[in-house]
């Protein structure tokens, strides 16, 4: 099996799954992400305790690379801190953005590589970062 077609089945088994895909209960961090130009939105939750990402989730609706992208992102930053997980958004948004290239700076998103590709396709740009965007939002926003 190609590269290729691994990437595809992470993205498939994301799309279709819905381990990440309920809500939390009591959430410390709740925040909506909205993609305008095609509908795509999620609601992002985050349980955090002493600076770490216990546990997180997100509902909502969209396209299979939104949704697939989503997952990956929580399966990623479960268990991380918030600088840790603040980190990877950029670096994700850095790697679809094309801004980032190199193969070691891209080792610590594991199977969010998968979603690489994606940067030469403009259209689908804003739905592979929604989630991430999201949660760079929702680690960065001042305590409400």
């Amino acid at each position: 099996m190609g590269i290729e077609n691994v990437y595809s089945e992470i993205l498939r088994e994301h799309a279709n799954s819905n381990h990440n895909k309920h809500h939390l209960e009591h959430p410390d961090r709740t925040k909506r992400g909205i993609n305008p130009s095609c509908g795509d939105e999620i609601e992002l939750e985050l349980k955090i305790k002493d600076g770490i990402i216990e546990d997180a989730s997100f509902v909502g609706s969209g396209c299979a690379i939104s949704q697939a992208s989503a997952s990956i992102m929580i399966d990623l930053i479960k268990g991380k801190s918030l600088k840790e997980a603040d980190l990877l958004s950029q670096t994700f948004t850095g790697m679809i953005k094309n801004e980032i290239k190199n193969e070691e700076e891209l080792e610590i998103l594991e199977d969010a590589i998968a979603l690489k590709d994606i940067s030469h396709m403009p259209a689908r740009v804003k739905c592979a970062v929604l989630g991430w965007h999201t949660l760079s939002e929702t680690i960065n926003k001042d305590n409400e």
